[in-house]
C-alpha cells in the first residue's frame, strides 16, 4: 500500500515567489552578516590565545587586575568592535523593517480570495466568488493561477494553527476568533507543499497541504470544474454506494454537492478523486488508500475525528465504487 505522498517543493531556501524572494533575501543578508561576525570573532579569539604570555611554576602570580598596564591599542580595538557590532545591528533591523514593508506591499489588482480554515487536521478552502463565477469549496490542496496574487484570509477551527508554504512566503498564525490575511503570488508553476508550523495536537505533523500553481487557462478549467456538482453514478454499484453513503452518518460530515449529503464538519467530496492526497497529505488518494482509511482512520492518523466506518465488506466496496467516481 503506497503511503508517501507525491513528492513537492518544501524548501524555503528556492523562492518561486516574489514575497518568498524577500525573506530569501533577508535571510541571505543575515547569514552573510552573522557568518562574517562568527568569523572574526574566531580570529580575534585565536590572535588573543596566540599572543597571550606564557607562564610556568615559576611565573609570580599578577598582583590583580589593577595594576595591570592599559593597553590603549586593545581599548581601541574593542570600542571599534562595538561601534560595528551597533551599526550592524542597525543594519539589520533596518533591512528587517524594510523587508516586512515590501511583504506588505504586493501589488493586489485583480485578486483571487481564498478563506482558508485550519482543524484538527486538515484544511478547508472556500474560493470567494470570481469573475461572475460562483465560489467552491475544496480541502488540503490549493491551485492558484500563476502570476495572480491571492489573498488567502486565515481563520482557525478550534486551536491555534500556521499556515506555511515556504516556497511563496513564510509564517502566518491562525488564531481562534482572529481573522488575518497572507498575499503571496507564484511565479513558476509547480506543485508546493505546506505544512502547519505551529504544534496543534497529536497528529499536527500529518496536517500538510498542496499548492499547485497552474497557467492561468489551466487554473481556469480546474476551477470550472470544481464549481460543478458531482457527476451522477455510472454503474448500479456506485449508484448503491451512493445511497449508502447518504444513509449512514458520513452524510452528517461531509458534503457532495449534488447529493443529499450536507455535512460541514469534515471536508467536502465533492471532487475527491481530483486531489492527489487524503487525510491532509497523509496518504496517496488512490482505492486502496481510501478503502483502508475508511476501515480505519485511526491506524493511520491516531486522534482524529473521523470515525472507522461500520460498513461490511460488501457495503464498504459499493461506498468505495461511488467515491472513486467524484473526480
Amino acid at each position: 500500500m503506497p503511503l508517501s505522498p507525491p513528492a513537492a517543493a518544501h524548501d524555503a531556501l528556492r523562492s518561486t515567489g516574489i514575497q518568498a524572494a524577500r525573506i530569501g533575501a533577508l535571510w541571505n543578508l543575515t547569514l552573510i552578516v552573522c557568518a562574517l561576525v562568527f568569523a572574526a570573532v574566531l580570529v580575534a579569539v585565536l590572535v588573543a590565545l596566540a599572543r597571550a604570555p606564557r607562564g610556568n611554576r615559576d611565573t609570580p602570580a599578577e598582583a590583580g587586575r589593577a595594576a595591570m598596564p592599559r593597553d590603549a591599542r586593545a581599548r581601541r580595538f574593542v570600542v571599534g568592535a562595538t561601534v560595528v557590532s551597533v551599526l550592524l545591528l542597525v543594519g539589520l533591523t533596518t533591512a528587517d523593517v524594510l523587508t516586512d514593508r515590501a511583504l506588505s506591499r504586493l501589488p493586489a489588482a485583480n485578486p483571487l480570495r481564498i478563506e482558508m480554515t485550519g482543524a484538527q487536521w486538515w484544511w478547508q478552502a472556500s474560493y470567494a466568488a470570481d469573475g461572475g463565477q460562483a465560489g467552491f469549496v475544496v480541502a488540503n490542496e490549493l491551485h492558484v493561477p500563476v502570476g495572480r496574487p491571492v489573498i488567502v484570509s486565515l481563520k482557525a477551527a478550534d486551536v491555534i494553527h500556521t499556515f506555511w508554504v515556504p516556497n511563496l512566503h513564510g509564517k502566518k498564525d491562525m488564531l481562534p476568533g482572529i481573522d488575518s490575511t497572507i498575499e503571496f503570488r507564484a511565479d513558476e508553476p509547480g506543485i508546493y507543499r505546506g505544512q502547519c508550523a505551529e504544534f496543534c495536537g497529536t497528529e499536527h505533523a500529518l496536517m500538510a497541504m498542496y499548492v499547485t500553481a497552474d497557467a492561468p487557462a489551466q487554473y481556469a478549467r480546474w476551477a470550472a470544474h470544481q464549481r460543478a456538482n458531482a457527476a451522477p453514478p455510472a454503474s448500479p454499484l456506485a449508484l448503491r454506494g451512493q445511497h449508502l453513503f447518504e444513509a449512514a452518518d458520513c452524510a452528517q460530515c461531509h458534503a457532495v454537492r449534488g447529493t443529499s449529503a450536507g455535512g460541514q464538519i469534515g471536508p467536502d467530496l465533492t471532487h475527491l478523486m481530483s486531489r492527489r492526497t487524503i487525510a491532509a497529505g497523509t496518504l496517496v488518494n488512490e482505492r486502496t488508500n481510501l478503502e483502508a482509511w475508511l476501515r480505519d482512520p485511526q491506524h493511520f492518523k491516531p486522534g482524529t475525528s473521523m470515525p472507522a466506518a461500520h460498513f461490511s465488506s460488501t457495503d464498504l466496496d459499493a461506498v468505495v465504487t461511488w467515491l472513486t467516481t467524484l473526480n
